[in-house]
């Protein structure tokens, strides 16, 4: 039986080679919050360093919100462990949301806000590519987030190119179950730093997460087929 490692490896070397995520040269910065998914992709991207035969430079990328309690020391820990640079951008997103403009649903402003952070924050410290930790499980809240509450279908693109920064998104993990990367990071024993938002669990996605969960104790494949529609409809 493979490792979970090797899974996870796979599956990311799977997503990179399929859309051509990174060339040779390029300077690649991991959106990092130390949760689950930015940390197994930040291990990942920093193994395949060895392996694939683009070579590339890694860096890790977080934006502190602001928020009391936030463990950048572990963060900070886990990059040195994995030999990866790490730039830490300071903000006052968490005063001017919820002190300041006291948002009623934070949530689409907090994201707008740390996005645009991350990508200012990349690109001033010399990343033409911004990796983002979307795993499979994400592309389908995401989708039905759209359907159910915008009346359209749409999800996240495995690639990106955003025109007026010039970075270009890509997302390694869109191969990868959120239950691969539970059991990754388990088998590694590699430290997670929790959210500390105060919406964290309350939010829209997390409504899509639990409907996903009921719907998973059904069809065993019901996931899958949701996938494949995204891609018939040439969402993906």
């Amino acid at each position: 039986m493979r490792s979970k490692e090797t899974q996870l490896l796979g599956r990311i070397s799977q997503a990179v080679e399929e859309y051509g995520m990174i060339q040779p040269g390029d300077i690649i910065g991991v959106g990092y919050s130390g949760g689950k998914d930015s940390t197994a992709l930040l291990y990942g991207l920093s193994r395949l360093r060895q392996f694939l035969p683009a070579p590339f430079r890694l860096m890790a990328v977080t934006v502190d919100l602001g928020f009391e309690g936030f463990d950048i020391q572990t963060l900070e820990d886990t990059c040195r462990s994995l030999g990866v640079e790490h730039v830490v951008e300071k903000t006052l997103i968490k005063n001017i949301v919820f002190d300041v403009r006291k948002e009623a649903n934070p949530c689409s402003l907090c994201a707008n806000m740390r996005r645009g952070a991350l990508h200012t924050t990349a690109r001033m410290a010399g990343c033409n590519k911004v990796a983002l930790g979307h795993n499979n499980d994400d592309i389908i809240e995401t989708f039905l987030m759209a359907m159910f509450y915008e009346g359209r279908l749409h999800t996240f693109s495995p690639v990106t190119r955003l025109d007026r920064t010039g970075i270009v998104v890509i997302r390694p993990l869109i191969y990868v179950a959120a239950g691969e990367i539970r059991a990754f990071i388990k088998e590694k024993g590699l430290p997670v730093v929790g959210n500390p938002c105060p919406e964290d669990g309350r939010t829209t996605r997390q409504e899509m997460r639990d409907l996903l969960a009921g719907m998973a104790m059904k069809p065993k494949d019901v996931k899958r087929n949701i996938i494949g529609a995204i891609r018939r409809g040439g969402l993906f």
